[in-house]
């Protein structure tokens, strides 16, 4: 007897939908400035499940107009959902193309949901002997599941798939029978849908009503058995749970018909996949495309190929079927991958050599400064700066051709070979190119090399050129080049703790990975080159971001110092705090729950003590939404929610801080060295990692004492902290020529005292303390369209009062209203804005026909010019006081910038001359018409100095 077949059926929105949400933080913006996260998504699932499974039979289902027949019994279905997102639009398109190019059917019928046309073709196949997987996140279709149909939840952030049958579905929603999913979901409702439900129903009630009663129906018929409010609002809303269950109950009868033979997964069109890989710029997944339908893996192409071998064409209907590791595809296929669109090492003509001995080394020298721009590029044991030690050096200089010169193991004759690369590195003359240069600035001082003359870092070019796409070699170069380098896993291994070291791979493989990488980034540069010019971000480069390379691999050098053991006994005390905590919420809710658990910390708060009244929002998984925002807006309504609040907090500084960081103490300096990362923000402010030191809270009062940790090195020294004044509010200011508060600015006015007195019309020396306290809520909220509700969860202030100060703050800054008009005006017809200094951000969704994410990109049309040029700003003055520091040979250093604060340690003999030089640099960094103003803080830690 042959094994049964097994049929795969994708819910398309569902997996499109989690595949854009998946990505949300970080999207997928290709060199177009296209999202492409929801395609990107929806084919991850797709890939795995064929890749995992092999299965015979495959087909993806779409909604097509929502559910007609739904509609019409409740108008309000899906009623309230938000627009979909633009790049869910885009992504279907390119989507329902890729799988007719993989020749996968696409089940869709105009009037009917996905759900429904699954539901029925599930039900067909299962009578023809197939085992059906759905695959979908959606708990809706468990109603579905039998003997020989499963849900299939694909992975998701982390957790492997889950596959629910029958024994799965009667324990998760503790019920005896699948059907009983239907009335579960008619009893609770689902927020995501607009399916009402049956009021003060949710997972728990309706688990222990289906226990007792089995049906919707059977509950509905013995209400007497009810008690109390219970029994009132059921018995009121009959009509409204009959109603729910009919909505929640997937179609068995839809007009679609299950064909075995066109269901069959065949050999796909590669030739156009490939095309449509290319063009959205999915390069791994072209590779994992070729990996499972052809056969031999990556294969070399250097000879002209018969096109019309190339392909084979999807087979007839009823003949072999297709493997999906190739046993059906022509050898022609075999030999085509990918790398038909980029170029490798393997075939394209390059020269590399490798440079070894006395005579090799004078030579390569001699070479390398008569050239007036050389890219080169270090090989290290590691990827941590402080402690790696050199393995080899690349250098070019002419596209295709490169040269490598290996270091000795032993260190002292390392130090003696590179000592001659000296004049090179130190030539003022020769441009010297690199991608991430800063990491190999801080290799090279561990010998007491200094890297001078001009710089170009390809990766902050393709930052200021392209800001929301990522910016490492490998995708600059198939973007840019259409060339696919040689991946560094292929020398050393995957992640873990059998990876080699570049010490272990053979001198020949790592000169042609090492002078493939310094060549790539030199042909990077004449690209990036003409194109930064383009975007009218030269000067910005060659003035703000270049220069700050080596400010910062001098901050990251010098480090900070930690004072452990008050961390230790920080968190002693803390732990005790959190338990005695923890405790007190349990009596409040009277049970002991996981804390950490947002669905039993949602079924305590909102089913059990009814906090906030009924109607609580849900996350797509329908459990409750716990998160900061919604228990800040409940905070006052019961205690235990701010007892909640403060035990995250708790948890969150004692894990992210208090525990970490004495582990992230280097063994070599014993002080803290965090990275600074150009290139991750898109406003142009610098991001702090390993530690994040930008992301303490000090608005708390254990935030702030965290800072206390951060001591100056010695006895000798004083940590100093100097901080912007309410820069934005000044730039605001400045950008928009608002006079008033201009004038406010220039007369050093308190400018929160002075916006309340005038927009309250009261004399200045009356102004309460309230009054310039909302009055600074509104000042920092305008600029990010903060609106009269928003104020009012910020204040006590009602809505219309509210409402009123806002009014009145746009009568007193009138220029105000009309720059945030312009902005936005400038953003929808350039598709971007810009900084004082010309730094872009480019705003896709300017123009989105959906309101919220339209809402998003006029909010950033505003702010990101103000963060954008107060992050200019303190370059600029990190910059200026660095080169200060270094040429009149300060024992002094600058080690941290945390937001608008610069922190240095400073040698107590040096403390009264270097205040006012810190200081003024920083008042002048730039000039507008609102002055600058910087306030100075002194102690022997962070927290004192501040």
């Amino acid at each position: 007897m042959s094994a049964q077949k097994r049929l795969f059926l994708l819910d398309a929105y569902a997996l499109i939908f989690r595949g854009y949400y998946a990505f949300i933080k970080n999207p997928r913006i290709n060199s177009k400035g296209m999202d492409t996260s929801a395609i990107m998504g929806f084919m991850n699932s797709l890939m795995d499940v064929i890749k995992r499974e092999k299965p015979d039979h495959l087909a993806v289902a779409f909604d097509n107009g929502g559910s007609q027949l739904r509609n019409e019994i409740f108008p309000e279905y899906k009623a309230h959902r938000d627009a979909t997102p633009e790049a869910i639009k885009i992504a279907v398109p390119y989507i329902q193309q890729l799988l007719k190019a993989m020749h996968i059917p696409i089940i869709e019928v105009k009037g009917y949901e996905a759900d429904d046309l699954i539901g029925t073709i599930a039900k067909q196949a299962e009578k023809q002997n197939y085992k059906v997987f759905m695959v979908t996140p959606d708990k809706d279709f468990a109603q579905l599941v039998s003997e020989n149909i499963f849900m299939y939840k694909p992975a998701r952030m982390g957790n492997g798939i889950e596959i629910w049958g029958v024994p799965e579905v009667l324990e998760k929603f503790e019920i005896e029978h699948p059907d009983q999913v239907i009335d579960f979901l008619g009893m609770m409702g689902d927020a995501a849908d607009n399916i009402p439900g049956l009021p003060g129903v949710g997972e728990v009630t309706a688990k222990k009503l289906l226990k007792e009663f089995g049906t919707m129906e059977n509950l509905l018929a013995n209400t007497d058995k009810l008690k109390g409010k219970m029994k009132e609002n059921i018995e009121a809303n009959k009509e409204k749970g009959l109603l729910s269950k009919t909505l929640a109950t997937i179609l068995l009868d839809c007009p679609v018909v299950f064909d075995e033979t066109d269901y069959e997964l065949s050999t796909p069109d590669v030739e156009k996949t490939d095309a449509l890989f290319n063009e959205l710029e999915f390069r791994r997944m072209a590779e994992q495309f070729d990996a499972i339908f052809k056969k031999g893996g990556s294969t070399t192409v250097n000879t002209p190929v018969d096109e019309a071998k190339l392909y084979k064409k999807p087979q007839p209907k009823n003949e072999e079927q297709f493997d999906l590791f190739g046993s059906a595809i022509s050898e022609e296929t075999s030999d085509i991958t990918h790398h038909q669109y980029y170029n490798t090492l393997e075939n394209t003509e390059h020269s590399y050599q490798i440079i070894q001995g006395e005579l090799g080394v004078k030579l390569l020298l001699q070479n390398l400064q008569n050239q007036q721009s050389v890219c080169f590029d270090t090989e290290t044991t590691g990827i941590d700066a402080l402690n790696a030690e050199l393995v080899g050096m690349s250098f070019s200089f002419e596209k295709g051709k490169g040269f490598y010169v290996p270091f000795p193991e032993n260190q002292e004759e390392t130090q003696v070979l590179i000592n001659k690369f000296k004049p090179f590195f130190e030539s003022e003359t020769i441009e010297k190119i690199g991608q991430n240069i800063k990491y190999d600035i801080k290799i090279l001082s561990h010998y007491g090399v200094q890297i001078k003359g001009k710089l170009f870092d390809t990766m902050i070019a393709h930052y200021l050129i392209n800001p929301d796409m990522r910016h490492n070699m490998d995708i600059l170069s198939e973007t840019y080049l259409k060339y696919s380098p040689k991946s560094i896993e292929d020398l050393i291994g995957k992640k873990g703790k059998n990876q080699k070291s570049m010490r272990d791979v053979p001198l020949e493989d790592i000169k042609e990975y090492a002078t493939e990488d310094a060549d790539i980034t030199f042909q990077l540069k004449q690209n990036f080159s003409p194109l930064l010019d383009k975007a009218e971000t030269k000067k910005l480069f060659d003035e703000i971001e270049i220069p700050l390379i080596p400010v910062l691999a001098a901050m990251e050098l010098e480090g900070i110092n930690l004072d452990v053991p008050y961390l230790k006994s920080m968190s002693i005390e803390m732990a005790k705090e959190s338990i005695a905590l923890e405790q007190k919420i349990y009596e409040t809710a009277g049970e002991k729950f996981n804390l950490a658990s947002p669905k039993q910390l949602g079924d305590i708060l909102f089913d059990k003590l009814k906090i906030g009244g009924v109607k609580q929002k849900k996350t797509k998984t329908g459990q409750y939404a716990t998160g900061e925002e919604i228990l800040s807006y409940l905070e006052k309504d019961n205690p235990i929610v701010k007892d909640i609040l403060e035990w995250r907090q708790m948890v969150k500084l004692q894990s992210t801080y208090i525990d970490a960081l004495p582990n992230q103490v280097d063994k070599k300096t014993g002080r803290v060295h965090t990275d600074y990362m150009q290139t991750v923000a898109a406003t142009g402010r610098l991001s702090s990692n390993n530690p994040n030191l930008q992301n303490i809270p000090i608005r708390t009062e254990r935030g702030r004492l965290i800072r206390k940790a951060f001591i100056a090195r010695d006895e000798n020294y004083t940590l100093v902290s100097a901080d912007y004044s309410q820069i934005e509010l000044r730039i605001i200011a400045a950008l928009s020529g608002e006079k008033n508060m201009i004038k406010a600015f220039q007369n050093h006015e308190d400018i929160h005292k002075s916006t309340a007195s005038k927009v309250f019309n009261v004399p200045l020396e009356e102004v309460t303390r309230e009054q310039r306290s909302h009055a600074k809520t509104v000042n920092f909220g305008i600029v990010y369209g903060v609106s009269a509700f928003g104020l009012s969860n910020q204040t006590s202030l009602s809505r219309s009062e509210s409402a009123a100060l806002i009014d009145a703050y746009y009568q007193t800054y009138p220029r105000l209203k009309s720059y945030i008009s312009e902005q936005i005006q400038f953003a929808r017809e350039h598709g971007y804005v810009q900084t004082i200094l010309g730094r872009r951000r480019y705003l896709k969704d300017i123009n989105s026909q959906n309101a919220i994410v339209r809402g998003g990109a006029e909010r950033n049309a505003v702010n990101a010019p103000i963060q954008g040029s107060a992050a200019d700003v303190i370059k600029i003055a990190m910059i200026n006081i660095h080169k200060k520091l270094t040429s009149e040979n300060w024992k002094s250093k600058m080690l941290l910038q945390v937001h608008d604060e610069l922190v240095f340690d400073v040698h107590n003999s040096e403390l009264e001359k270097i205040k006012p030089m810190i200081k003024h640099e920083m008042e002048h960094a730039f000039k507008m018409d609102v002055p600058l103003d910087v306030e100075l803080g002194e102690g022997k830690d962070w927290l004192e100095a501040h």
